[in-house]
């Protein structure tokens, strides 16, 4: 396991701050009572919660390009027709992944393809299980040709806690299966919206891994 770069500087500084407040303590509270060793505790408790977040760990990637694998952890909260019209402009599948507070929070690219469309929306930050977080919501799109000739639409979701939303992905930029396309800071959701032709291979309340469990077969 190792910690994202997008929480490497916000783990050290709030490391530093707390050594420092424990060093205050050491020297200037000569007897401590309950209340200082509580919050000596609760401290320490909130940096391994805020490492936890940006946590990394090992895993062994699924590999197959026959397959959408998940771009999130999480428990899947949608799996329904709908019509998407910002990018696939049609009648699709749309499948969604709901991130708690203690999921891993990196995003990665379902599949290879080439990225075709990137945009960033302003919105508000309602709690992302409410169906209509997908567009009223601070967002980002990525629109995917795949190399089968599909197009795919993935888009980050902020919510209540999610405030800051990062996505590497560039428009004409070449993907592999897994790469990292972002992160969302403290969790969210992540939809993909697929074609209606896409055997789906996942249930509402599923638990899936990013870069591990399989949710449609290309086809």
């Amino acid at each position: 396991m190792y910690i994202h770069k997008e929480g490497r500087r916000l783990v050290l500084v709030t490391l530093l701050i707390i050594l420092f407040l424990y060093t205050l303590m050491a020297l200037f509270v000569h007897h401590w009572t309950v209340f200082h060793y509580v919050f000596a505790a609760l401290l320490f408790v909130f940096w391994l919660a805020l490492t936890s977040f940006f946590r990394i760990p090992r895993r062994i990637f699924t590999d197959d390009t026959q397959r959408l694998i998940s771009p999130a952890d999480g428990t899947v909260v949608t799996v329904e027709e709908t019509y998407e019209k910002e990018y696939l402009k049609s009648d699709c599948i749309q499948l969604s992944v709901f991130m708690n507070g203690t999921d891993v929070h990196v995003n990665r690219y379902p599949c290879d393809g080439l990225v075709e469309y990137y945009r960033y929306h302003r919105g508000n930050y309602f709690v992302a299980s409410y169906p209509k977080s997908s567009v009223l919501n601070e967002h980002s799109s990525v629109g995917m040709l795949l190399d089968s000739g599909h197009r795919i639409l993935i888009r980050q979701v902020a919510g209540v806690m999610a405030r800051r939303i990062v996505c590497y992905a560039r428009e004409g930029e070449r993907v592999k299966q897994n790469q990292e396309m972002g992160f969302i800071k403290f969790g969210s959701r992540v939809d993909i919206f697929v074609p209606r032709s896409f055997d789906i291979e996942v249930g509402l309340q599923d638990v899936v891994r990013n870069a591990v469990t399989p949710l449609a077969r290309i086809e």
